[in-house]
């Protein structure tokens, strides 16, 4: 039995011409080799897969090939093509940065730069994955790679280019590898099919290069799985089911649930899918992608974003069209939610039912908020008045506004008095407040008329009365007097301060903070109280730390001191006046260390001298 090579090895590109989706990197490559341009280093990221290590062994087999053709391809005949195809060329040294990445890998690969070629014009050093070197090693490298020997070129290959060293790039010429788009790989697949003599779909194909996000390696693995599960017939359906993707169908019948606020059906949708063993994450990222893609059809200029089976873009572009902006942006929103909450629900299942229902009633909840097309919400159809109760403030207003309207009526005529008449006493039967239009007034002015005040009962405080002429701006003047009369009332039983008060008040106050454990009693109570007039005074404090605690309770303090004066023009600040500093020092203080050390010696002198023999330090 022959041994089975893999498609990635078995058709990896030999020249430049059978790279695929590179067009822009072999081009320059095969320009300088026939030009005779080529940099000494050169610098090959982006993706895996796309053909990084394949095109640097394509450029180190070119470059010392003997008989290059005008297109700057090898001519895989002469001796340096052969060897090199057979895996023997001494010429080309490949390294594995990721394994040997350490400074002494390094040397020993400067060590060999030393040598020339024994055959062919050039010794060609390939390094993959250098971003893996460690931080010495690229200093090691770096006087090599910016002044090589004339013979040697070095090829390094990565897919992380953000953490090699800036000094390493400036020396390479870099080129960056694009992924290879879906129809490229599908074409390329397709190729290898006809090569292979496997039955393929063309919907299949674009399902692996989906799949696969622009690798071609992923997809030549993924074509060599299919073809072993399904004997070398590739359907559309097996590559879903050996894939593990959800047919797109499910999505558009969940759709069409959700336009027509079915729940039942897109519940059993979501159970046929749950059935088939599919994860409710899996369900929530392909329902946001699905609707991501009606999206992007209703724009003409995007439709080129789409990449899903050709078989279904005519029923995106359909659903798409038919789908409103709104409604679909509203969607994605309760997906990504939903997606994001999914790790942190505990009933999986009944977390994406939740959504889905969701969804079902997210056209009926956008077309409540949206309104008519002049921009405004919707009214309520009906809308019932609010019945009143008859108090004593709304018979003021009422009696308000009765009289002037009475009078005005009377000027009018016995006609106009009868109608004014009516008009008052129909809302006095009904016990509340209605608003009128005056004949001959604007529009929007409207006035409100009530039933006249019922006369006070013995015994029942009697209503203020109001002439009747009296207008709706006596309302204010009202208003007024009242606040003017209150005013005067608390200037009446307001006292002014004095000294024993207020320090009895303020120390109300700090019993108070001192029961609720407050650490402010402290500095209230070293505060000093000094009277600068009859409202006012001050609160004199030692040093900074006490002026912030009283700040903090000035507000409380002011009310509490207020309500004991019955006096709101009261009101006080907090200044610091440090005290002079003592020098006398207070006879009763320990003495420290240094000080018992000094009395002793004063006493036992022998102490010193034992000390001055043994070179003991103290610590002091």
């Amino acid at each position: 039995m022959d041994k089975f090579i893999v498609s990635a090895r078995k058709y990896r590109p030999q020249d430049f011409s059978t790279v695929v989706g590179q067009a822009h990197i072999t081009t320059t490559l095969k320009n300088a080799i026939k030009n005779r341009q080529l940099a000494h280093a050169f610098l090959f990221c982006g993706p895996r897969g796309v053909g990084k290590t394949t095109c640097a062994r394509i450029l180190a087999k070119t470059i010392n090939c003997e008989n290059v053709t005008p297109e700057g391809e090898a001519c895989n005949t002469c001796q340096s093509c052969v060897t090199f195809n057979e895996g023997t060329s001494l010429n080309i040294h490949e390294l594995d940065a990721a394994s040997n990445n350490s400074v002494d890998d390094i040397r020993t690969l400067v060590e060999q730069v030393r040598f020339a070629p024994q055959a062919g014009k050039y010794k060609v050093y390939i390094i993959d994955e250098v971003h893996m070197l460690s931080t010495s090693a690229f200093n090691a490298f770096l006087k090599t790679l910016e002044e090589p020997p004339p013979y040697a070129i070095f090829i390094l290959a990565t897919t992380e280019k953000h953490k090699i060293l800036p000094t390493i790039l400036s020396r390479c010429q870099i080129f960056d590898f694009k992924r290879i788009t879906a129809a490229d790989t599908v074409e390329h697949l397709q190729d290898i099919c006809k090569k292979e003599n496997i039955t393929a779909e063309k919907p299949a194909l674009q399902m692996i290069a989906q799949k696969s996000e622009g690798c071609m390696r992923d997809a030549l693995s993924i074509l060599d799985k299919i073809v072993s599960f399904t004997n070398g017939e590739l359907t559309y359906q097996n590559t879903l089911e050996h894939l593990n993707i959800l047919d797109a169908d499910y999505y558009f019948r969940i759709l069409d649930a959700m336009q027509q606020q079915n729940v039942s059906d897109a519940l059993l949708t979501y159970d046929s899918i749950n059935r088939k063993g599919f994860e409710g994450d899996l369900v929530l990222n392909g329902l946001a992608e699905f609707v991501r893609n009606l999206l992007v059809c209703k724009d003409e200029k995007v439709a080129v974003l789409l990449e899903v089976v050709e078989s279904f873009r005519d029923r995106y572009i359909t659903a798409g069209q038919s789908a409103d902006t709104s409604y679909l942006v509203s969607t994605l929103n309760v997906l990504n939610e939903a997606e994001i909450n999914y790790k942190s629900a505990r009933n999986k299942r009944l977390h994406v039912e939740l959504a889905l229902i969701k969804l079902c009633y997210l056209a009926q909840a956008l077309q409540v908020t949206a309104g008519d097309a002049n921009g405004k919400k919707k009214q309520p159809e009906a809308v019932k008045p609010v019945s009143f109760r008859n108090i004593p403030a709304m018979e003021l207003v009422k009696a308000t506004v009765a009289a002037p309207t009475a009078q005005r009526a009377a000027e009018r005529g016995p006609a106009g008095a009868q109608q004014a008449a009516e008009r008052v006493a129909e809302p006095a039967a009904a016990g509340g407040a209605k608003l009128i239009v005056e004949e001959g007034a604007p529009e929007p002015v409207k006035k409100a008329t009530a039933p006249p005040a019922q006369p006070a009962s013995s015994g029942q405080p009697t209503q203020p009365t109001i002439p009747a002429t009296a207008s709706l701006g006596s309302l204010s003047r009202i208003r007024q007097q009242f606040s003017t009369r209150q005013q005067n009332d608390d200037a009446s039983n307001s006292r002014p301060l004095e000294p024993e008060a207020l320090h009895k008040a303020w120390q109300q106050y700090a019993d108070y903070l001192r029961e609720n454990r407050n650490p402010a009693v402290q500095s209230m109570e070293l505060a000093t109280l000094r009277i600068t007039d009859a409202h006012t005074f001050e609160v004199v404090t030692n040093n900074n730390l006490e002026q912030k605690f009283v700040e903090q309770e000035k507000r409380t303090l002011s009310d509490h001191l207020q309500k004991a004066f019955a006096n709101k023009a009261i009101s006080f600040t907090v200044i610091i006046e440090e005290k002079e500093a003592v020098d006398e020092e207070p006879a009763d203080r320990p003495l420290n260390k240094r000080e018992q050390f000094i009395q002793i010696v004063e006493q036992y002198p022998l102490v010193k001298e034992l000390k001055d023999r043994l070179r003991l330090e103290l610590d002091y």
